[in-house]
């Protein structure tokens, strides 16, 4: 669904950040949008930001059974 606002602060806003930008009403909305979606997830909690990477390690479960040392020098052509 396309986004239509109509808003005069948003709408002067927008030509602000277009003339600062030197780009499209476009262009400098989704860089906008990018820019606080970017902001707003640096700012959230280590725990949260790793919830995703922990939950797929759990998912995997620990590592396969073998000789990893064996499997590594054999890999780099050692002894």
């Amino acid at each position: 669904m396309p986004l239509y606002i109509k808003d005069p602060e948003v709408d002067k806003l927008t030509a602000e950040l277009v003339g600062l930008t030197r780009t499209s009403k476009v262009e400098a909305v989704k860089a906008a949008l990018k820019h606080e979606i970017a902001h707003r997830k640096g700012s959230l909690p280590m725990r949260d930001r790793l919830a995703k990477s922990l939950a797929m390690a759990r998912a995997a479960g620990p590592f396969a059974p073998g000789d990893h040392k064996r499997e590594t020098d054999e890999m780099w052509g050692e002894d």
